[in-house]
């Protein structure tokens, strides 16, 4: 059995809690996390033999006063690079090799309706433009779209909004990420030209949705829910609208810290612990038949 001695907890909480103090979007929750966490350190409560579990714990305990789901302690099997985010780069480069750049499904079912799944990811725009046009492009012929995010955890804002752009027909305000502070303020835009065809903003449009889509995945079906642009087919998401970025801070561990909140110019709010709402509501497992009915029967009528 290992011992404690081997991972020290003290200077990963003490660097958590810097990180948390200058970075966190909600400062006086940053105060109390920050208090909590230390007194905690003090207890012994994160004496444990292992990196994993003092992950678990210190996770249990950064999303116990709000619910941010995107406040971690991350563990990682393999040693980290100590560059700024390098952690989750690493992890993310693997995932978009393994899955076609995060479009592994184009389909075309019956009666002239297309399937583009975005999973696991909505990765970095710089990687993820070339597949993600060569989907929609193929699919911007079908008479319907049923986009599935059911197995998507999130990704990059630009790449929401560049998925947007296939799926209207203006350049459309999306989202306002509000930056901790409140100094800096920065708008998310669909854009005026997309390589490839657009699908468009009047053909039927469907997105699937699990209680294990995520953050920015989250972010593409809320949006064209509230532009009414989209019919979301499936369960509630899992409720996490803060932009974050990762710290390595032990060779196996990287803090994630949200920096800024997103609000929507329709709805003036977000998805942060409530989840995006079905219009739809089914099993997941369901919602790819239950959307293939429903953009039948809006083509038939």
């Amino acid at each position: 059995m290992t011992t404690s001695t081997q991972l020290p907890p003290a200077p990963v909480i003490d660097e958590t809690v810097r990180l948390l103090t200058e970075h966190y979007v909600f400062p006086e929750i940053a105060e109390q996390l920050a208090d909590l966490l230390q007194r905690r350190l003090a207890e012994g409560a994160y004496d444990v033999g292992g990196a994993e579990e003092l992950a678990r714990l210190v996770t249990a305990d950064l999303q116990s006063v709000n619910g941010d789901r995107h406040l971690r302690l991350k563990h990682h099997a393999d040693p980290v690079s100590p560059k700024q985010g390098a952690a989750t780069l690493d992890a993310m480069r693997r995932d978009f090799d393994t899955s076609l750049g995060g479009a592994p499904r184009v389909q075309l079912l019956d009666g002239g309706v297309a399937v583009v799944e975005m999973a696991p990811m909505l990765f970095p725009l710089e990687w993820a433009a070339e597949p993600l046009s060569a989907a929609l492009t193929v699919a911007s012929r079908a008479q319907a779209l049923i986009v599935d995010l059911r197995a998507n955890r999130g990704g990059d804002p630009d790449t929401v909004a560049f998925v947007c752009s296939y799926l209207l027909d203006e350049r459309t305000h999306l989202n306002t990420m509000h930056w901790r502070g409140g100094q800096r303020v920065e708008q998310s835009w669909s854009q005026p030209y997309v390589p490839g065809a657009r699908f468009g903003g009047s053909k039927p449009l469907y997105v699937l949705s699990s209680d294990s889509t995520f953050s920015a995945a989250e972010e593409l079906a809320y949006n064209l829910q509230q532009l009414g642009r989209a019919v979301v087919v499936g369960e509630r998401t899992r409720g996490g609208a803060h932009p974050c970025k990762g710290w390595t801070v032990h060779p196996h561990l990287e803090a994630t810290i949200p920096l800024g909140r997103a609000i929507n110019p329709v709805s003036g709010t977000n998805w942060e612990g409530t989840g995006v709402q079905p219009d739809i509501a089914c099993a997941a497992a369901d919602s790819l038949d239950r959307a293939h009915a429903l953009a039948l029967a809006r083509l038939a009528g």
